[in-house]
């Protein structure tokens, strides 16, 4: 018998896997004097994988939390124009700390959603990413790491940050992956969501690919 229609839906609020109404989405410092020492990716790979998650953020409706440090105190400049030009009406949080956990408004930011599975990434990932992933993990949240969309000043310390967080019960993912479990069946109406993200990114990428900015 053909299957054209989809499976039952379980509770989106309990599911073990990240659904659209359990996770919430975190990005910190893609900002521009972060990019310069990243020397694990590049930025047209991270940036891709970004736009990737803010896209599939936007089009299943979860909640976006920014980050940014040291703008307020004019060291550094904010996060990159293609990251938050997909993002209206989301507002920066900015920081002094390179902890964006012990940042109090960072810290409401994410406890106000309701949400205990954080799908988190942020630039450098041995640092940034890092930090508040443990604080996370120890504070008894989900977090969820997106390796592809981040970078670290050596692939040494992206690795080892890596195998850190993993150690600690984070759960890495990829921006393609967080699209595939937020979708989850072919045959639901939200597909074509997901479908249009897919139709954007993989000819940019092949695209990255031929002209030699992505690996």
């Amino acid at each position: 018998m053909p299957k054209t229609t989809p499976e039952p839906i379980r509770d989106p609020k309990t599911d073990h896997l990240l659904t659209p109404e359990n996770c919430i989405l975190v990005l910190i410092d893609y900002q521009p004097e972060q990019y310069r020492t990243i020397t694990s990716s590049t930025r047209d790979e991270i940036d891709l994988n970004v736009v990737a998650l803010c896209r599939l953020a936007k089009a299943y409706e979860v909640p976006v939390v920014v980050s940014t440090v040291g703008v307020d105190m004019g060291v550094n400049t904010g996060t990159a124009k293609v990251i938050m030009d997909e993002l209206p009406g989301v507002a920066e949080i900015d920081r002094s700390g390179v902890n964006a956990w012990e940042d109090e408004e960072f810290r409401q930011a994410i406890q106000a959603s309701g949400r205990r599975k954080v799908v988190i990434a942020g630039l450098w990932t041995e640092v940034c990413l890092t930090f508040p992933t443990l604080d996370m993990l120890a504070e008894g949240f989900e977090v969820y790491p997106v390796a592809d969309a981040v970078g670290g000043i050596s692939p040494v310390a992206h690795d080892r940050a890596f195998q850190r967080m993993i150690q600690a019960g984070a759960h890495p993912v990829t921006a393609i992956q967080f699209g595939s479990e937020l979708m989850r069946n072919w045959a639901r109406d939200g597909s074509d969501r997901f479908r249009k993200v897919l139709q954007w990114y993989f000819p940019t990428r092949f695209q990255l690919l031929k002209e030699g900015k992505i690996g």
